[in-house]
């Protein structure tokens, strides 16, 4: 590398953002760059052993926080799986009813860190002088946007939460709402309801934002759109383009799966399975798997059942058993297991979805909270899984779903296809040289 740079990564602490910038970040590593990860401080010593260099934010006990700002009472993780374990009741309601009691608190806390960890970011900023910042998240850092170097913007949420120019946004089902492309009777009603319950917030969080020097915020977006470069996660045979075209700040990435997931072995009970056995993924994710009660109950419907199922059983981990055809442990190399799966269930996080379209894999969709219901209906409406209802489902929809997907050779020949020209399509590889180029040229 003639000229290395030094790129700084800040995702969300959630592990679908942070994981999608371990992917992209190693490959930057592997090409001779320096790649910081101003991550949470929960991430400590599990970013440097991957070779990136941790300059963490401590939410906690910043040096000087900001009086205006909450703080956190504990770290981002512990604190994230406790917050869906007392919420889960929320994600029993239809998303417009979730919008005044889960999504605007939800926003509320995630700005409260923005806030204060402000000073923490300038901080590691002039610490370590980046030539490029690339930030994965939700909502806006202006520490990020204010440092005078190229500033890059990554969406790893379904693409609805990219509005488009002028009206262009009306096209399409409105973002959280997990409503359907072709039906718009309900689209009206819920933006007034996210209008109502979310623009004092908007507007307290655009005003501090342009007090810190940012432009203002678009209309009832918390995140700005990069003047130098935005990427997004997500296959064109689920993308909304066709009803919402981007302009040309914006690249799409069909997907983004990173190569540092640990090896895989299928244990010996999953590998020497019956013929007519399928092998399923079974992930709810980090925090949907803290639902004990949920988890406890797909165990016991699926427990009735022929097949075979890999599941990752998350930080509550030790709160359950698994059934005899059943394998599972607190942590899993996703991107090493979903190749081996004929089916995945999922909770329709942006990552596990993207990564299933990656390897041709057939989705289950059981939404719980944010984007995920966005992400349930996509795939449910272009045919390339089944939504159901995540706490109301019959067994027999459930498993009747199962059967159904396993049994159609056709959807999985198709997804196989799609796959191959996903990954042929390289999207890691194609982020970080959009990412090199960017710090490349504001040198």
């Amino acid at each position: 590398m003639a000229q290395p740079l030094t790129i700084l990564f800040m995702p969300e602490s959630a592990y679908g953002p942070t994981n999608n910038c371990i992917g992209i970040g190693d490959v930057l590593r592997r090409r001779g760059h320096t790649v910081v990860f101003a991550a949470e401080a929960s991430w400590n010593g599990r970013l440097a052993p991957l070779g990136f260099v941790e300059d963490l934010v401590d939410l906690s006990a910043p040096p000087e926080p900001d009086p205006d700002a909450a703080k956190p009472a504990q770290d981002a993780g512990q604190f994230w799986k406790d917050f869906i374990r007392d919420t889960a009741p929320e994600f029993r309601k239809p998303t417009v009813e979730q919008l005044a009691t889960f999504m605007q608190p939800t926003w509320q806390a995630l700005i409260d860190g923005a806030k204060y960890c402000e000073p923490q970011l300038r901080e590691i900023i002039a610490r370590r002088q980046p030539d490029v910042i690339v930030e994965d998240n939700v909502v806006s850092f202006p520490a990020l946007q204010t440092a005078g170097k190229p500033f890059v913007r990554i969406v790893s949420c379904n693409p609805l939460e990219i509005r488009g120019p002028g009206d262009a946004g009306r096209e399409i089902p409105p973002v959280y709402s997990g409503l359907p492309s072709d039906d718009r009777r309900e689209w009206e009603a819920f933006r007034e309801e996210y209008d109502r319950t979310h623009r004092p917030t908007w507007e307290d969080f655009d005003a501090w934002c342009r007090d810190q020097g940012t432009a203002p915020l678009p209309e009832l977006e918390f995140e700005h759109t990069s003047r130098d470069l935005n990427l997004y996660v997500y296959p064109a045979v689920a993308d909304y383009t066709d009803r919402r075209p981007l302009d040309a700040s914006w690249r799409r990435l069909d997907s983004s799966v990173r190569a540092t997931d640990g090896e895989f072995e299928l244990p010996p009970e999953l590998a020497d399975r019956p013929s007519d056995s399928g092998l399923i993924y079974l992930s709810l994710g980090s925090l949907g798997s803290a639902d004990v009660a949920l988890m406890r109950r797909l165990v016991a419907v699926l427990a009735d059942t022929p097949h075979r199922y890999i599941v990752s059983k998350g930080p509550q981990h030790a709160d359950y058993e698994l059934a005899p055809n059943m394998w599972g442990a607190e942590f899993l190399p996703q991107t090493k297991i979903v190749p081996l799966v004929d089916l995945v269930i999922t909770h329709g996080g942006n990552n596990t979805t993207t990564e299933a379209f990656h390897f041709g894999k057939p989705m289950i969709v059981l939404p719980l909270f944010w984007d995920q219901y966005d992400n349930a209906q996509r795939v449910d409406e272009t045919g390339f899984g089944v939504r159901l209802p995540t706490y109301a489902f019959a067994e027999g929809e459930l498993r009747g779903a199962i059967d159904q997907l396993l049994g159609d050779a056709d959807l999985r020949g198709r997804m196989a296809r799609i796959g191959a020209e996903i990954r042929a399509k390289d999207g890691v590889a194609k982020a970080a040289d959009a990412i090199e180029a960017t710090g490349l040229a504001g040198r």
